[in-house]
């Protein structure tokens, strides 16, 4: 039997509480912005309004894809283990904001200057700065590939991949849980209703409606940007994305690892793991694949996908949304996405898959990982340091002799633009320089090419970012 081990620091309820009532305030996030739309509609001239009438149509249709979205993400929340009760405990500051949750950063964010991947409001989804203190409770020290794990040292949550359960909505009686329909192959919601005819998901009973919390937006986005790596990772729609950028990857794995043991099968790391389908993907190939995320937003949507997926296209989430710039159509704009476009119990996963919680450079860096991995595959990771030379030093030091590291992705560094905050590091180095960087820690370069991809891209947008990415193998000396 296969199980995927998530190793994550969720015994710490400081953060994961708050984390999970950003989550659940997206439903009013959203609509607040579809409130913003109305009024400005209201404005218009009369002759305009008649000009687009379509609009407060538009604008309810865009209620009811919101509450299949929310349906989604309370289904989420409530397969969450151990339960949480959300109405203890949880971290305000004096503002009322969520505190110590605005510096997380979703590593893999790539769009974070573009209109295409801001939220309908024109915000940027990826934050910039770093939390000291939220990354002391996030990091840990995850086992070596073969050495297993303690239990009675890390937390650790271990669910069988193939297990069945029942996901539910404790906010609902039976009669009361949504009626979602959608057509195959519609662009819209042809339903979504409740008992009492109120579109809006309710909370939870453990989401205390009595907390008034001041969710800042910039969190709110990073929910969205979830919502968009989900179709990267584990939609249809992504498949071109994932074609560009795993397939060259999973194709140098399989060249360079022919005769793969089923009874001592090699170890491949994949940092920056976000929504854990790369690091499937190599499992599948029959390594011992382990992924690594620091984002709690990225470690518990992957959590909720891979353990507790029924079937393929099991949810429907509608990801565009959130943006009205460059939609050819309002058609294109309020088409549904279903998920995940696999069942990843069924897909042949080889024992020993895990995702661990935490820093790449706090973890990796323990000494039990020195020389403990056969392979290490980095896509769209290395511009997340802050120090990119001590990621490649780790690299090495994890690696043994005659390892190999495969690398796809750009330099748009992470901490570059981190304004007003003038301790913060951020070194900037040239691909020549990163690629010397990487032949003084004893690496030699066997292949490399450059490929052109695009990440969390809307297909059929007006506007779509295109990245040359850097594509290497090297080997450990």
């Amino acid at each position: 039997m296969s199980f995927l081990e998530l190793v994550l620091f969720f015994s710490d309820r400081r953060i994961t509480r708050p984390i999970l009532v950003i989550f659940a305030s997206y439903s009013d996030a959203a609509e607040e912005d579809v409130k913003r739309y109305e009024r400005s509609f209201s404005k218009l001239p009369p002759s305009h309004k008649v000009l687009l009438s379509h609009l407060p149509s538009k604008f309810q249709r865009l209620r009811r894809c919101i509450a299949v979205n929310s349906f989604f993400i309370f289904s989420m929340l409530q397969a969450f283990e151990p339960p949480l009760d959300m109405s203890q405990d949880i971290d305000i500051c004096e503002h009322g904001h969520v505190g110590e949750l605005h510096n997380d950063h979703i590593s893999g964010e790539r769009n974070a200057s573009s209109a295409q991947a801001a939220s309908t409001s024109g915000r940027a989804c990826y934050s910039k700065a770093n939390d000291e203190k939220y990354e002391a409770h996030n990091n840990l020290s995850c086992a070596s590939p073969r050495g297993g794990f303690d239990n009675q040292e890390i937390p650790i949550i271990s669910e069988c991949v193939t297990r069945s359960t029942s996901i539910s909505l404790d906010c609902t009686s039976q009669s009361e849980r949504p009626n979602i329909q959608v057509a195959e192959n519609q662009t819209e919601v042809s339903s979504i209703s409740y008992s009492n005819g109120n579109v809006s998901l309710c909370r939870h009973d453990w989401l205390n409606p009595s907390l008034q919390l001041n969710v800042p937006l910039v969190d709110v986005d990073k929910v969205r940007c979830i919502i968009r790596n989900i179709v990267r990772d584990w939609a249809q729609e992504g498949w071109r994305e994932r074609e560009q950028c795993y397939k060259p990857i999973l194709e140098e794995l399989d060249r360079l690892f022919p005769s793969r043991s089923t009874d001592s099968p090699p170890c491949c790391l994949v940092p920056g793991a976000g929504l854990g389908r790369l690091a499937l993907e190599i499992s599948c190939l029959g390594f011992i694949s382990q992924g690594n995320e620091f984002s709690y937003y990225m470690m518990i949507c992957s959590s909720f996908i891979l353990n507790h997926a029924q079937m393929a296209g099991e949810w429907t989430i509608y990801p565009w949304i959130h943006s009205n710039c460059n939609s050819i159509s309002d058609k294109d704009q309020l088409r549904p996405v279903s998920i995940p476009d696999i069942h990843p119990a069924s897909a042949g996963i080889t024992e020993g898959f895990s995702m661990c919680g935490g820093d790449f450079v706090e973890v990796y860096s323990d000494t039990s990982q020195k020389g403990a991995w056969d392979a290490v595959v980095t896509c769209f990771f290395l511009d997340t340091a802050h120090n990119i030379v001590e990621y490649i030093e780790i690299i090495s030091n994890i690696l043994r002799v005659g390892g190999v590291w495969i690398n796809l992705g750009p330099l748009l560094y992470h901490f570059a633009d981190a304004f007003g905050t003038e301790d913060e590091m951020s070194i900037e180095l040239s691909l020549e320089d990163v690629k010397k960087a990487a032949f003084h820690y004893g690496f030699h370069l066997e292949r490399e090419k450059t490929i052109e991809t695009t990440y969390t891209t809307n297909p059929r947008s007006m506007m779509q970012n295109r990245y040359y990415a850097a594509f290497w193998t090297m080997i450990k000396r």
